[in-house]
């Protein structure tokens, strides 16, 4: 038997690539082109089975929620119900929390068996994996917010056009504020900046322990401080801090909702529940930095919760996601959300860095701290010393030997191997200190967390300064000298999408992300306690440029109505409307791969494109929607945009298209094709009267030569002649079969797999035959099994082996999100029961015998009653033999 362990799925911040030089080959059709970055994007798994099954379930009850005007009685007699006819059928459960405001249900703990026996139940809509979210390690590269502000404009905001965010409240969903900190008011309650808020979980929460709320929701305040330590801080400051940071709106107020414990766990029930509470303290504006990775459907409930706190008048922003490295439709729940602000991030252009010096050479060096190991010292030095050259692909992944590095600093390359493995192999050999340099072109953010841990100094550099001390030290030795000076540094990925950053579409293929900003390397406050100020780098860092321009736009609206839309003046869609005017006014940037090519990047990652918030506000056309989302298929596609003038003389646009690159069919290493679409319009040139309305009607046809199974984008564009700035529509699409993508993927590892486990967590392989007696959780058959895409809905069949009946259904779950890598997989139990009957809610035993799994799953889109929209796969036989 084989045994394999879960590794944790964490939205983790990974490399920042370089702006890659690209080769072109052609794919031979209509001509497209296929482009391959010199230097490939990274890769996500190591080749080892990862265990990503959830721990805890979210029940829904059939009435809508009170925010959707279900009567009070009628949403708490579902909860009722519920609890009578799980407690008559035998479901066992243990209740974590209720939701009535923005969802309607609970949250539960229980076995797989129980949870097939509650999706049975006539008083349950529907049943959800529960999702575990986790912050990404801090990374300490700090480029000065300022340079971000000017990036989208903010500057311009409040220098030149005075906006602020005064008398706009934003909700900061996170891991706290430090409202200490002199850049965010120094203090906490009425009259201060923070004025409300709550801790739902408490310092030690890690997401399957008990949270500890109460009513201060200050940042972590532990001495060792954790992985979230700061996290909320640092968003705040983005947001609005004014002090020695300024952030996009200094003059808004805070709500702080305390949801992750110091190491950064939280979950979507206590999402949910900040949520309703930042409606109750009638926030303007949410800011929700989190992301479950993968989970893509819009109908997740924090997704669902968020679309309902948004009908309410909230205009929710999310992060869409860290986990551009595991390929396409890896966003997440809630930024998938279909009234939610779901942002991409875009790297910054200057870096300012801690230094150190090198001589005799003369060099000046930039350096970020690796997370997971110490902080680098202000003074003392080092004599350098190296493993590899510049053309080392596997420098320091093999053990060096002991005493070799003793007392030096180790020069060595990025690539091959972790970094926790040549940052132990140094360190084992007697390093003082670990220098890391990149393989391709930029700056990096490593992490070097593992077992043993690393207790030396860890420092991350440039390609260009690492090849300059290897140089220096085939002339001669040189010594490290540590510094506390800093100094900034051009980023030659400067306004390119992150490397971290998610790509969409959404499971039913709507257009997500929706807009990007600055996020990749961003510096801002952090609590007092960790020196004031510090970076992240991630999504979580570009959602609050978005948050803040929101700020920036409705204090603009203040005095002129509610908007300058006559036919969008309710709460109701506040939300939207902010959306499809930021769309309108964003920039689209080139694509990361080679931005001289001058292709822009897929709008499947970018949205609409940099945030653009002088031009949004200033903006006297509206083009809705904001973004087109196409859908699937191969023919022509048409969609009418409507164009509000709303300014006081008529305009006329002249009307393009830009098309940008697509990605092909592989849903973990994305492939890059030109393949663009043909667009047509019912005009190129449309006058619109002064604060008037006219339609446009847009076709646009899939490109043909185009791989199956590819995803395609571009912007409908339209210059006014009135000097103002260009507007864009985003759209994108599938082009084939969306149903043609297979779910449930044998992987090399041979699943469905059949296994046995003690905790949960570690599995042992079972062969076909295999006996199980049901006694703990160690006697039950588990179906471990792997999914290339998200599922609408998959359920567990029980099939007598002898004569291969179909029995009943063991389990059955909604909303199901792909695997991580394409070696993850989801694990189901089975404690011998199933239910049957014709509705199917007769639980039965099966006696001792030999069976077989038949799992099911529901395409994304699926026509109802088409067989070829459910997968199917089968496991070996298995024996159930009771002691």
């Amino acid at each position: 038997m084989s045994r394999f362990r879960m590794r944790g799925v964490a939205l983790a911040a990974v490399a920042v690539l370089a702006a890659f030089a690209a080769t072109v080959a052609f794919a031979g059709a209509s001509g497209v082109q296929e482009l391959h970055p010199l230097e490939p994007m990274a890769s996500a798994g190591d080749g080892t089975m990862t265990n990503e099954t959830p721990s805890y379930w979210l029940v829904e009850f059939p009435t809508a929620p009170l925010a959707d005007g279900s009567r009070a009685a009628d949403v708490a007699a579902d909860a009722t119900a519920f609890r009578s006819e799980a407690k008559a059928q035998g479901a066992k459960y243990s209740e974590r929390m209720r939701f009535q405001t923005l969802w309607n249900g609970v949250t539960v703990e229980a076995s797989g068996a129980d949870i097939s026996k509650i999706q049975g139940l006539s008083s349950v809509a529907a049943v959800y994996p529960g999702a575990t979210y986790t912050l990404p390690p801090r990374a300490e590269i700090s480029p000065e917010l300022s340079t971000a502000l000017a990036m989208t404009g903010a500057d311009v905001a409040q220098n030149t056009l005075g906006y602020t965010g005064k008398g706009i409240n934003v909700a900061v969903m996170d891991s706290g504020i430090d409202y200490h900190h002199p850049d965010l008011g120094g203090g906490f309650g009425k009259g201060k900046r923070v004025f409300t808020g709550w801790d739902f979980v408490g310092e030690d929460f890690v997401g399957d322990n008990t949270p500890v709320p109460d009513p201060d929701p200050d940042d972590c305040r532990r001495p060792s401080g954790g992985n979230a330590a700061g996290h909320g801080t640092h968003v705040a400051g983005i947001i609005g801090a004014n002090g020695a940071v300024k952030g996009v709106a200094p003059g808004i107020r805070f709500g702080a909702y305390r949801v992750f414990g110091c190491q950064g766990f939280t979950t979507a029930e206590i999402m949910m529940a900040a949520m309703e509470r930042a409606l109750k303290d009638k926030m303007d504006i949410l800011n929700m930095s989190i992301g479950s990775a993968f989970n893509t459907w819009p109908g997740y409930p924090t997704a669902a919760a968020s679309d309902r706190l948004a009908k309410k008048g909230v205009v929710v922003v999310a992060s869409i996601g860290n986990s551009g490295v595991n390929g396409i439709y890896s966003a997440g729940a809630p930024g998938v959300g279909n009234r939610v602000i779901g942002t991409a991030s875009f790297d910054n252009t200057h870096v300012a860095l801690t230094t150190f010096t090198v001589t005799p050479a003369g060099l000046t060096i930039g350096y970020a701290d690796a997370a997971a190991a110490p902080l680098a010292p202000t003074t003392g030095s080092l004599p350098l010393a190296k493993t590899g050259t510049p053309a080392t692909t596997d420098d320091g992944c093999a053990p060096l030997p002991a005493g070799s590095m003793a007392g030096k600093a180790v020069l060595i390359r990025r690539g091959t191997c972790t970094f926790h493995l040549k940052a132990l192999n140094a360190q084992d050999a007697g390093a003082a200190a670990v220098v890391l340099y990149n393989n391709a072109a930029g700056r990096f953010s490593p992490t070097v967390a593992g077992t043993p841990a690393i207790t030396i100094p860890v420092v991350a550099i440039s390609d260009t300064e690492g090849v300059a001390i290897n140089n220096a030290i085939d002339g001669g030795a040189q010594t490290l000298n540590w510094t506390a000076n800093t100094g900034t540094f051009p980023n030659p990925t400067a306004g390119l999408i992150s490397s971290f950053s998610s790509f969409g579409l959404a499971a039913e293929l709507q257009l997500k992300p929706d807009i990007g900003a600055p996020g990749g390397l961003i510096r801002s406050t952090y609590p007092i306690e960790y020196g004031s100020y510090a970076t992240i780098s991630g999504t979580s860092m570009s959602s609050p440029h978005v948050a803040g321009a929101a700020a920036l736009l409705l204090q603009s609206w203040k005095g002129k109505g509610k908007d300058d839309d006559d036919d969008d003046d309710d709460r109701d869609n506040r939300s939207e409307l902010v959306r499809d005017i930021l769309q309108n006014s964003a920039d689209p940037r080139p694509w990361f791969g080679n931005p001289g090519l001058g292709f822009l990047d897929n709008v499947h990652r970018q949205g609409a494109g940099m945030l653009d918030i002088d031009d949004a506000i200033l903006a006297t056309t509206l083009v809705t929607p904001g973004k087109l989302s196409l859908g699937e298929g191969t023919t022509a596609i048409k969609k009418r945009l409507k164009v509000r003038n709303n300014s006081k003389k008529s305009v006329t646009y002249a009307i393009s298209h830009a098309p940008a690159l697509s990605t092909g069919p592989n849903t973990f290493v994305p492939a890059f094709f030109t393949g663009f679409a043909e667009v047509t319009f019912s005009t190129t040139s449309l006058t619109v009267g002064k604060r008037a309305n006219k339609h446009l009607d847009v076709t646009i046809t899939p490109n043909a030569g185009l791989p199956d199974r590819s995803v395609y984008g571009g912007y409908i564009v339209l210059v006014p002649n009135d000097g103002s700035p260009p507007l864009r529509v985003p759209y994108a699409g599938f082009k084939g079969d969306y149903q043609s993508i297979q779910i449930l993927t044998p992987t090399s590892f041979g699943f469905p797999l059949l296994g046995r486990t003690a905790d949960g967590l570690n599995f042992s392989i079972v062969p076909p035959g295999g006996v199980f007696n049901l006694v703990g959780t160690l006697g039950q058959p588990n179906i471990l099994f792997h999914m290339d895409h998200q599922a609408r809905r998959a359920t567990l069949w029980i099939v007598r082996a002898s004569d291969g009946k179909v029995l009943g259904r063991a389990t059955e779950l909604e909303f199901l999100p792909r695997n991580s890598t394409a070696t993850g997989f989801f694990a189901l139990p089975w404690d011998g029961t199933y239910l049957a009957g014709e509705k199917g809610k007769k639980k039965v035993t099966v006696p001792d015998g030999e069976y077989r799994f038949t799992l099911t799953a529901e395409k994304p889109l699926a026509e109802k009653k088409n067989p070829a929209h459910i997968e199917s796969i089968t496991t070996g036989n298995f024996v159930i033999d009771r002691p």
